[in-house]
């Protein structure tokens, strides 16, 4: 992979601890504070939703793969920067946490995880929040918050979207770890893969996406999004529109046109 570090327009944001690397049309974005386990500070959090921001509307960018340098991929939030602060600093700190959880669903590319180490507390939160998740066998998750007085009522949203109640709540109330194999039974993430096989399998998962039309990919997501939530009824409400849209395409003549003529898709340019 190719090293660059994305020019990040918010003053505060210290671009030192996001580093993006590309690979074609994959681009790696990496929590980049190995000293503090990833702590998720505000000025770290900051800086990645910026860079996630322009990834998303860079069109050359097919896949995004978020990862942590060092021992794990992310312990949560920065407890040093959580003592003593006013009301202000804490509704902040965690009103930017939710944008960035939100603007990993509103982008247009799909987001995967890789994942290991440690990923707790917010830092789970990322996992789970994240469209595809890859981990390797050795990865622990959790949300020990409830341990230290401060319950994981933010993480608490996507975990339980990904794995249900009743095992969410085992997570949140006892705050224990779960295993990479218990992580993938339970819905967190997508596979469990040995340690020197994680870089491969995440690379594998971001290529295949890449062959596929971007615009669709990109429709395809916001629709799953949209809908999820949904009552059946309301659900087809949303997608059945979406999907004679799409058919009608150029996108999907052209792909329809490609399978029939037992040939490779050729996408239009976005």
């Amino acid at each position: 992979m190719q090293e660059r570090t994305i020019p990040v327009r918010s003053p505060t944001a210290g671009t030192e601890h996001v580093r993006v690397d590309r690979d074609g049309p994959t681009a790696r974005v990496t929590l980049n504070r190995p000293d503090r386990y990833n702590a998720l500070s505000l000025e770290l959090m900051r800086g990645l939703r910026a860079v996630l921001q322009e990834l998303g509307a860079d069109d050359a960018t097919r896949a995004i793969v978020l990862a942590g340098a060092g021992r794990g991929f992310s312990a949560g939030h920065d407890l040093g920067e959580m003592v003593d602060r006013d009301d202000a600093f804490y509704a902040e700190l965690f009103a930017e946490c939710t944008r960035l959880m939100q603007a990993v669903h509103a982008l247009p590319q799909p987001v995967i995880a890789r994942v290991h180490g440690v990923a707790t507390a917010a830092g789970c939160q990322l996992v789970a929040a994240c469209d595809l998740a890859v981990a390797e066998s050795g990865a622990r998750f959790g949300t020990p918050g409830v341990r230290i007085g401060l319950f994981c009522s933010t993480p608490m949203v996507p975990l339980s979207r990904a794995i249900g109640r009743k095992r969410a709540l085992q997570m949140l109330l006892t705050g224990e770890l779960v295993d990479a194999e218990t992580a993938r039974d339970w819905g967190l993430v997508n596979d469990v893969v040995a340690p020197a096989a994680l870089d491969d399998a995440v690379d594998a998962l971001a290529a295949r996406i890449a062959t596929a039309s971007p615009r669709v990919v990109a429709l395809g997501k916001q629709a799953f999004y949209a809908q999820i939530e949904r009552g059946e009824t309301d659900a087809y409400a949303i997608t059945a529109p979406v999907m004679a849209d799409n058919a009608a395409s150029p996108d999907a003549q052209e792909g329809i046109a490609a399978f029939l003529g037992k040939r490779e898709p050729v996408w239009p340019t976005p």
